[in-house]
């Protein structure tokens, strides 16, 4: 390695073991533990890497990052921090940290990623770097910027440490089981067993006793809870109200809206109250398109490191991705890219290629408008109709009605106010609203004003 690295930690151990490693490995290194004296050095060009943690005598490491950005643009940062928390991960990731690694780390892994972060600095001058996602740590399994997953993050962080049990609801191959495991794995109980059952390890009297003695105090997670039939339910109601001191975390996943099912008589209603402590809904590929990119391009990587060419997706190839429905979401996209690795005749994946393997799976969404002559609500409703039909027997989650009109709402507004050049008066005006209420929906819409040429 070939840089000047800058570390910044409170313990004085760690900063030794790191100047040491660092130094053996060629770099130069300063160590402090005051974040003072670290954005000093900052300021004056100091380092080609930071290397910091969170918690220091002076402040937080997390803060910084923002300041860091505007006095080094592209300098990168890795955290490292003692808590060991999907929050903390969240809260690194959010701020453009390069990395982001859990107290006590592996020293061959981070200087691993130190190596990596000098060399992507080396070579992309003073332009931002970015932690490709394909290195996000497995202490944050989670792939995705969108703000719904953002908002899903923030829900696992609040529920992660209570002992509510917990329902997980979403499309098959979204990743339930993912999300299930995140919050074992981040939880008090991470070093218990986390284990997950169907009905079928439930069928005989003994099979409750059997399942409550492997998972001593865990994670007990119960896989589509639906499709359990009504005996083994209230087989699963006696083991939540089961005396003891040693009892698992409950988590149940499903596929349907469980409130629906049981309304149906699909699912008993002492065991849907039960379960239904905490409720986390995981959105599908179509509900966070913007994360497609991401996740092709961490599935990209793995496949790399399981030692498969390298191989990255051409502008082309990424439009149609996000062009895409994705019905088999984010199990459906692993799945199209490993086949792209292998079948790629080179290293750059052609439309063509992509083409290719979409060819044999469900069609992609038509592109909105159907020619000049179609009207507004005949594509609307095509589109609806569209919708529904992707989710095949089952109904779309729940909240249709406020996912539709905002989906409405957002590009209305934003082009109306591109069209009167940003002035909210003129904007409410031609919408035929008041201009409280206007800025009301820019504000819960989350719209970015600015002044811009009228459309004309």
């Amino acid at each position: 390695m070939d840089g000047t690295v800058l570390v910044a930690d409170d313990d004085r151990t760690i900063r030794t073991v790191l100047t040491q490693a660092l130094t053996r490995a060629g770099c130069k290194v300063h160590a402090t533990s005051s974040l003072t004296t670290l954005m000093r050095w900052v300021g004056e060009g100091k380092g080609d890497v930071v290397i910091s943690d969170v918690v220091m005598p002076d402040g937080n490491g997390l803060e910084m990052l923002p300041k860091i950005a505007i006095d080094r643009p592209g300098l990168p940062v890795i955290v490292i921090s003692a808590q060991n928390t999907i929050m903390t991960a969240i809260q690194a990731a959010e701020a453009e940290a390069y990395d982001y690694l859990p107290k006590p780390f592996d020293l061959p892994d981070l200087m691993k990623r130190t190596a990596r972060a000098l060399e992507l600095k080396r070579h992309s001058g003073s332009s931002a770097i970015q932690a490709p996602e394909d290195d996000r740590p497995d202490d944050l399994p989670l792939v995705g910027r969108t703000k719904v997953m953002q908002a899903l993050y923030r829900l696992v962080a609040r529920v992660m440490n209570t002992d509510l049990p917990v329902l997980i609801s979403g499309e098959s191959g979204t990743g339930k089981s993912l999300i299930a495991r995140a919050i074992h794995d981040f939880s008090d109980r991470r070093t218990l067993p986390f284990i997950t059952i169907t009905g079928a390890d439930l069928q005989d009297i003994e099979g409750p006793a059997r399942v409550l003695a492997r998972v001593k105090g865990g994670t007990l997670l119960i896989d589509e809870i639906a499709d359990i039939d009504d005996e083994i339910q209230a087989r699963i109601v006696r083991m939540m109200d089961a005396p003891g001191d040693h009892l698992p975390r409950f988590m149940a996943t499903s596929q349907n809206n469980l409130n629906s099912a049981m309304e149906a008589g699909q699912v008993r209603q002492d065991l849907y109250y039960r379960l239904s402590g905490a409720t986390i809904h995981v959105p599908s590929l179509r509900e966070r398109v913007d994360d497609v990119p991401l996740l092709a391009q961490h599935f990209l990587a793995r496949a790399e490191r399981e030692g498969s060419q390298k191989r990255w997706l051409s502008a082309e190839s990424e439009e149609l991705f996000r062009a895409y429905s994705w019905p088999g979401n984010v199990r459906q996209l692993e799945n199209a890219i490993r086949r792209l690795v292998l079948t790629s005749r080179s290293d750059e994946i052609a439309r063509q290629e992509v083409e290719q393997v979409l060819g044999s799976q469900p069609e992609m969404e038509p592109v909105l408008g159907g020619g000049d002559t179609e009207k507004l609500a005949s594509s609307v409703a095509r589109h609806l109709r569209r919708y529904f039909d992707l989710h095949g027997n089952m109904l779309p989650p729940p909240g249709l009605y406020t996912r539709i009109l905002k989906e409405v709402e957002t590009p209305l507004i934003e082009i109306a106010l591109e069209a009167t050049g940003g002035n909210q008066a003129k904007c409410a005006d031609l919408l035929g609203i008041n201009r409280n209420t206007l800025r009301k929906k820019i504000s819960d819409l989350d719209i970015q004003v600015t002044r811009r040429r009228k459309l004309m």
